[in-house]
């Protein structure tokens, strides 16, 4: 499909924006709203598929109900020219993806943000009952003032079920970011993109996914048994607790990591608030620090003259007569409530003997 084309006498397709295994996205003029849309356009042999028109169009019409400031927004879909098409919203910018390409690296206080965008915009997703299937660098959208957007909802599990048993990265998503679970062939779930998100995170901060190999089996294998290197072995001074995070999210086993994006998002906020706070010394109070005397700078050894002791008073000894009589005090009131409550015991003792005798008269 080349630019020019007009989709369904409202669409016109301006200029190519990048092609895939699956698809092909041109930015567009909505003739109808007079808008720039994104437009992304499936390969012919998906588009011929009658069960993955169903699908799609059931994908579809969940990603349009999210509403959220880091997703990408469906706007509509449709099927022209014998072609599936879905229409977006037009971000201005590069996928994270080539931003790695071009920056390498990114610090810890770059990445983050990043990470934080994406799972608040996924966990809006897993709130809504939706999981992506495809978390991947190739699929958030960066644009000039740093706010991240996700997209692509669905697709990845509309395409999973035309072929269920071939994994391929058409079909479950690319092997490079795929949980393991998925590479089992197994449902996925929250957690699965979880995992993904983890993935994305490790290749932010050391420029390289934590698996890399010349084919999807093999990069399954390594999703499935093999561990990652250690971050620290890229990033020497990585915060400890930043590298327990990582660990958690890339557990093979999806109960072993955090369960939603959202989870994940809340504990990226905590970290990033709190690292490497340095403890503040407690402040004075005001009334405190103006009765502190002005410390005088200290230039040059001085001798210090010898001041002159004072004596203290001796504290003035209270009257004996005074101590006295307040021992006496207590002691009587003590022995006068120990006297009466001996009393009253006592002589409550002919009472109950008078009882006992009355409902136990002596046998004669």
């Amino acid at each position: 499909m080349d630019a020019g084309l007009l989709l369904n006498n409202r669409y016109q397709l301006l200029e190519k924006l990048g092609s895939g295994g699956m698809a092909e996205v041109f930015r567009a003029r909505d003739l109808m709203l007079d808008r720039n849309v994104a437009i992304k356009v499936l390969r012919r042999d998906f588009s011929n598929n009658e069960e993955f028109q169903n699908n799609f169009r059931q994908e579809a019409r969940a990603a349009a109900n999210l509403s959220h400031p880091n997703i990408v927004t469906v706007h509509d879909f449709g099927f022209a020219e014998d072609l599936l098409f879905i229409v977006m919203e037009y971000i201005p910018g590069k996928d994270l993806k080539q931003l790695i390409r071009e920056r390498g690296r990114y610090t810890v206080e770059e990445a983050i943000p990043l990470i934080f965008q994406a799972c608040a915009g996924i966990g809006y997703a897993h709130r809504a009952g939706l999981v992506h299937c495809d978390v991947k660098p190739h699929n958030m959208l960066v644009s000039a003032d740093g706010r991240l957007k996700v997209t692509d909802f669905g697709i990845a599990r509309a395409l999973s079920t035309i072929l269920p048993g071939e994994k391929t990265d058409i079909v479950w998503g690319s092997p490079l970011y795929f949980s393991p679970e998925q590479a089992k062939g197994e449902a996925p779930s929250p957690a699965s993109d979880v995992y993904s998100l983890g993935v994305v995170l490790y290749e932010l901060l050391s420029g390289t996914p934590p698996f890399t190999a010349s084919s999807a089996d093999e990069l399954a294998r390594l999703h499935i048994s093999a561990r990652p290197i250690p971050i620290r072995e890229y990033i020497p001074d990585i915060p400890s607790a930043l590298e327990e995070i990582i660990a958690k999210v890339l557990s093979k086993e999806p109960a072993a990591r955090y369960r939603t994006a959202d989870q994940l998002g809340r504990v990226l906020k905590t970290f990033g608030t709190q690292r490497d706070e340095p403890a503040a010394p407690p402040a004075l109070q005001p009334e405190v620090a103006n009765r502190l005397p002005a410390r005088e700078p200290i230039s040059t050894p001085r001798q210090i003259p010898a001041q002159p002791q004072i004596q203290t008073p001796a504290p003035t000894p209270q009257p004996q007569e005074e101590i006295a009589s307040a021992f006496e005090e207590i002691d009587f009131a003590f022995w006068g409530l120990l006297f009466v409550a001996i009393a009253a015991v006592l002589g409550l003792v002919p009472f109950w003997f008078w009882v006992f005798l009355t409902w136990f008269p002596p046998v004669r």
